[in-house]
């Protein structure tokens, strides 16, 4: 491992090349807060992101000639972006998300973000191994900002410094995502959910806060397991209130197992040098056989647009890319493999949109089919329990008609009688 300066390491970039950097707070910030500045030296460009927590100056308009930007998972600077035309989406389930970019191209230049080494020689890349590893081994370079404030984590994320070509000392603070307030509607959503979670049951939480409502909700069960794509300061506090043990869990007993980390200040705390926390590959932790390994398995996503056939749409509204899959499908098809294991989908019941007046205005979120150009990010085979502040709707094994009726149940009490007309038109009921 050499140690070289920012400068020096954007001098690396040449004409054509791939870079990678780390999802989430794992992203190189110095490095990517720095490389539109090689507009004008370069060309060709290729930038791989995933839910980046920075809002850099390459995404710009005026750098559109040079940066070609494809992102895993979309956040607000990336939506905002997009109307550059060098944004672009890369559609995936993430557990294949590296596997499957890899087969399409390799990487000129892994950059990421990690710990100091160790007396043994060892970094760690800290908060997330969602693709990283499976990066580094393939990238042609591979650099890492080295960051004494980022947690040392263990599992599968230790690095010795052979591994690395290069390294840059930088001294910024991990990104953090403050925690969602929760409204009565999220406590509603978490109520329902946490009633259907047994004592000993392993779970996976995604973002948001309804599965910050289900994890206050949970804090009077007993000996949970975590398996999760992200750890999330909901899960850590249930760790520290005594409530997550892992001690019934098949894999992995007494860790939490999770692919990446992204919270607040407190968590990356927990986290450091933790041996309950257990960070590995995403295509192991997200993949569906491993999930179904875990008996009592119970995933709990969001989605923003459910059909009345099941169909559940997480990431887009019409065809504008506003998210990703992420592990939606990876972990409610897992779940479901679990012995005892349950998927729930969440979302209101309602959402605000402008009308051609610009004025807010409340829609149905199920509704008689998914807007033109929505991408369905949980097939309706796949749906298991949908949840709103109206109820449950469980749909595991039921024919249409059941699923349209279960459904117009838990919609907001306004629009059902609507849905079951539209429903009744489509020959559904």
């Amino acid at each position: 491992m050499k140690l070289i300066s920012l400068h020096d390491a954007l001098n690396l970039v040449q004409n054509g090349c791939n870079i990678v950097t780390g999802l989430g707070a794992a992203e190189a910030r110095a490095f990517m807060g720095e490389v539109h500045t090689l507009a004008g030296k370069v060309k060709d460009i290729s930038i791989t992101n995933c839910l980046p927590m920075g809002v850099h100056a390459y995404m710009n308009e005026e750098f559109s000639d040079t940066f070609r930007v494809n992102g895993w998972f979309y956040c607000p600077a990336l939506r905002d972006a997009h109307p550059n035309g060098n944004i672009s989406f890369i559609p995936n389930h993430l557990h294949l998300a590296g596997v499957k970019r890899l087969a399409h191209m390799r990487p000129t230049i892994y950059i990421g973000a990690a710990t100091k080494p160790d007396r043994h020689g060892y970094v760690s890349l800290s908060v997330s191994n969602t693709y990283e590893r499976k990066m580094v081994d393939a990238a042609d370079i591979v650099i890492l900002e080295i960051n004494p404030n980022y947690p040392r984590t263990f599992g599968d994320v230790e690095l010795s410094i052979s591994k690395i070509d290069y390294a840059i000392e930088v001294d910024y603070p991990v990104p953090v995502l403050p925690d969602a307030v929760v409204s009565d509607k999220d406590k509603k959503i978490g109520g329902y959910i946490a009633e259907h979670i047994n004592d000993g049951d392993c779970i996976q939480l995604g973002i948001g806060k309804i599965p910050n409502a289900v994890a206050e909700a949970l804090a009077g069960k007993k000996d949970l397991g975590v398996h999760t794509e992200m750890l999330t300061s909901g899960l850590m506090k249930l760790a520290k209130q005594g409530v997550i043990t892992g001690e019934r869990k098949n894999l992995h007993r007494g860790k939490m197992v999770a692919t990446f980390i992204l919270g607040t200040q407190e968590l990356y705390d927990f986290a450091n040098d933790n041996p309950a926390v257990c960070i590995m590959d995403g295509f192991y932790v997200n993949n569906p056989s491993v999930i179904g390994k875990n008996d009592n398995q119970v995933s709990i996503n969001t989605t923003l647009e459910i059909d009345l056939t099941g169909q559940c749409c997480s990431e887009s509204i019409g065809p504008r890319q506003f998210s990703g899959t992420g592990g939606q499908a990876d972990t409610a098809i897992g779940a479901q493999r679990a012995k005892n294991g349950r998927s729930f989908i969440a979302l209101y019941s309602t959402a605000q949109v402008k009308n051609a007046e610009g004025e807010r205005v409340p829609i149905s979120t199920i509704v008689p089919m998914l807007k033109q150009g929505a991408a369905v990010s949980l097939s309706r085979n796949d749906v298991d329990f949908v949840v709103t502040e109206y109820g449950v709707a469980a749909l595991r094994g039921t024919s249409i008609q059941e699923r349209a009726e279960r459904l117009i149940n838990v919609a907001h009490p306004d629009y059902r009688e609507e849905l079951a007309k539209t429903a009744r038109e489509l020959m559904y009921l």
